[in-house]
């Protein structure tokens, strides 16, 4: 039996102002439908009545959920893996810009497939990586020789202990948002950077598939952020928001996904011309971005 959740206030800043958004599909898994709705105080969207944290795993079970499997099949993924090398590498400089620290002790929350750990281990990092899905873990192991603790470990980790915290794409799948927060806050050194990466429903991509958006990947995203949701979330807990830095690949290959889900194939060019265009709109202003960087200190 699967257990659902149902807010009656927001996630986030717990308004009672909550109200429907849209209906989206799960294309991954399921094919089910999921309602999102928006609190009309904090501009964060949620999916509402989603599996609880004992339920959901059956939906991420999918040979095509390329941040478990590592799959290349397909056009998307084989495109999401030319990519991929360079921006791991514009990860890492931009962890030791906002660190300031070409080496140090950094954590990686919901690692996937170890491939961003790997590379920044490889220039001298001290690495803890956590990963809840095994299949996921084994693969880390196998392809990258690099061995993940599961996401529970979390919160046996020694205070004070890491000079950075990344989370790309992961805190919108986290059940216990404030609780996480909060342990981000205690594992930091002072003066410590967190880094959370998260989709942006406020992007023109976004805007422009609606309830198709990729990015909404219902019921694995709990929370879909905007903005000002993330500085509202950030402050709560103490942390000093310094930078939103843009996600420039995102709204492509979200656009070529959405697209998939459209017709049933990749439409290269429709999704190329959508991706394009919300870049073009996210030029000097990053909040406009598909997906945002948020650079944090403690």
């Amino acid at each position: 039996m699967t257990d659902l959740i149902h807010y009656n206030h927001c996630p986030v800043c717990k308004s009672a102002d909550i109200t429907f958004a849209l209906k989206a599909k799960d294309e991954t898994v399921s094919k089910e439908y999921f309602e999102i709705w928006q609190c009309n105080n904090c501009k964060l969207r949620f999916t509402q009545d989603v599996p609880d944290e004992k339920s959901i795993g059956s939906y991420y079970q999918s040979s095509a959920y390329i941040s478990h499997s590592n799959t290349s099949k397909g056009l998307v993924n084989k495109l999401y893996h030319t990519v991929r090398s360079f921006t791991l590498q514009s990860k890492r400089k931009l962890i030791e810009k906002s660190s300031s620290k070409k080496k140090g002790n950094l954590l990686d929350i919901g690692a996937g497939t170890g491939a961003f750990a790997s590379t920044l281990k490889n220039r001298g990092w001290n690495v803890t990586a956590l990963e809840p899905d095994e299949t996921a873990r084994a693969n880390a192991l196998k392809d990258f020789g690099i061995e993940l603790q599961p996401t529970e470990n979390l919160f046996s980790l020694q205070p004070k202990t890491f000079d950075v915290i990344t989370l790309w794409h992961v805190l919108e799948h986290v059940h216990h948002l404030h609780k996480y927060l909060d342990t981000f806050f205690s594992l930091l050194v002072d003066g410590g950077t967190l880094i959370i990466a998260v989709p942006n429903y406020t992007s023109y991509d976004a805007k422009t598939y609606a309830y198709n958006w990729a990015a909404y990947d219902v019921p694995r995203h709990l929370y879909h952020f905007s903005p000002e949701s993330m500085q509202l979330l950030l402050n709560a807990h103490h942390f000093k928001s310094m930078q939103q830095k843009p996600m420039w690949f995102d709204s492509f290959y979200v656009s070529l996904l959405s697209e998939k889900y459209i017709s049933g194939k990749s439409n290269f060019l429709k999704a190329f011309t959508n991706g394009a265009v919300s870049n073009l709109k996210t030029l000097g202003k990053p909040a406009n971005c598909s997906s945002i960087i948020y650079i944090a200190k403690k």
